[in-house]
């Protein structure tokens, strides 16, 4: 299996959303307590997502938290939640250290899944660090407030250098594909597309959503084609049949090739957490 295509936000204080969030199309599900959820109003969130798992306790392996950042004050009460709920999986945003994922496994039970989430010129910095911290999945760019910490033009130049190091960065450690940020138009696919096809062309994997509209987009996008589905089983079956010096409609089929079969029925494959 892969990992998750897509991620879709919730607000930490909306339950009545999250049966529903998770019954979308969405490959993954982020209950969020940062950028949704006010601040008078996160203690009512937490509440809310600790009663939700309570009455649904299998979904703590099936969801994913976004907690508030290490500087926060509320970071200290997302870390009992977690204790509390046992949920696995979680995005911390504004990660700019291998000591701040470190926190994060010495307050709860060390077990957690972690998802960096970089939004800062500080975190770009310290990717390679970020990325071999202990319990790191794969790393997520936080686009928006990444261009708000460096006051960007809004043109797509500026985040191509943080794009190129976030990949090479998990590639190097070893760790799955990095998740591109939002697109703030709910409605607008041609800027969906756009933004997805921009992140592919820097090996991003997966992307985060903050609208069940988006996900379907996305996840057309990412996945390969029938065609391309078929042409890597083809090569496959051919290597299978044939062994290291297999050939297919007249050509060598060398390990590149088989490299790239491989993972386009991997990227085929039911995604999972």
């Amino acid at each position: 299996m892969s990992l998750p295509i897509t991620y879709l936000f919730v607000p930490g204080n909306r339950p009545e959303r999250f049966s529903k969030a998770l019954a979308s199309a969405a490959d993954a599900v982020v209950f969020d307590l940062e950028d949704a959820v006010a601040i008078s109003d996160k203690a009512h969130a937490r509440a809310a997502i600790a009663s939700w798992v309570t009455e649904h306790p299998e979904a703590a392996k099936s969801i994913v938290l976004r907690i508030n950042d290490a500087h926060s004050t509320e970071f200290a009460a997302d870390l009992e939640l977690i204790n509390a709920t046992r949920i696995q999986h979680l995005i911390l945003p504004k990660a700019e250290s291998a000591e701040q994922i470190q926190q994060v496994l010495a307050g709860t039970n060390s077990n957690q899944v972690i998802i960096p989430l970089i939004e800062t010129a500080v975190g770009v910095l310290n990717l390679d660090n970020i990325a071999k911290a202990a319990n790191v999945q794969r790393l997520a760019f936080g686009t928006l407030d990444y261009a708000v910490d460096l006051d960007l033009s809004g043109h797509e130049l500026g985040l191509v250098y943080p794009s190129t190091l976030m990949a090479l960065v998990s590639r190097r450690a070893g760790i799955g594909s990095p998740i591109a940020g939002v697109t703030p138009s709910i409605d607008d696919a041609e800027r969906i597309q756009a933004d997805v096809e921009f992140a592919r062309a820097f090996g991003f994997g997966a992307k985060l959503c903050i609208h069940p509209k988006q996900v379907t987009i996305v996840q057309n996008a990412y996945l390969p084609s029938v065609e391309e589905q078929a042409w890597a089983k083809r090569v496959l079956a051919s290597v299978d049949a044939q062994g290291s010096a297999a050939q297919l409609d007249g050509k060598m089929i060398d390990r590149p090739v088989v490299l790239r079969a491989q993972a386009i029925v991997a990227r085929a494959s039911k995604p999972s957490l």
